[in-house]
């Protein structure tokens, strides 16, 4: 599972003319879901991603979380994060998990997401979408569940 993480101010999503996810200050995430991701990566990412403390403190230092700052999370289903442009200059996407099974898992990962108490929006599965954001900052993270970068 893969993961690009903004610090926003405010982020939103629309699909056509509809609003279909918008927060105020909190993280923007991309998610990429693998062919081999399962409920223990899930687990690993959403958890990681609630507890990064990348929000500044009285200091101003990056030193509180998502959780510590009472921050939304906007979750954007993202399967060009497992394009592979390697080769030739069309990229490959062998290791992006099929549609049905990335539907699921990117699912459950708002399910989790939105258990642990954070507000959670998100876009719509295999749509063509439009997200706006203004990123804070900026602060931009990637993440892997394989800990590659």
């Amino acid at each position: 599972m893969r993961a690009v993480i903004q610090r926003v101010s405010s982020a939103s999503v629309t699909v056509g003319s509809k609003n279909t996810g918008a927060i105020a200050s909190g993280l923007l995430v991309f998610l990429g879901i693998h062919r081999d991701d399962g409920t223990q990566e899930i687990k690993w990412m959403s958890d990681k991603i609630r507890n990064l403390r990348i929000f500044e403190d009285n200091e101003g230092k990056m030193n509180r979380s998502l959780i510590d700052t009472g921050g939304a999370m906007l979750v954007i289903s993202q399967f060009t994060l497992y394009g592979d442009c390697r080769k030739g200059r069309r990229p490959g996407y062998s290791a992006a998990a099929p549609p049905e099974q990335a539907n699921a898992l990117y699912e459950q990962f708002i399910t989790h997401v939105t258990a642990s108490g954070i507000e959670t929006a998100s876009g719509k599965f295999q749509a063509h979408m439009e997200v706006s954001l203004v990123n804070d900052g900026p602060v931009t993270l990637l993440l892997d569940s394989n800990k590659i970068f």
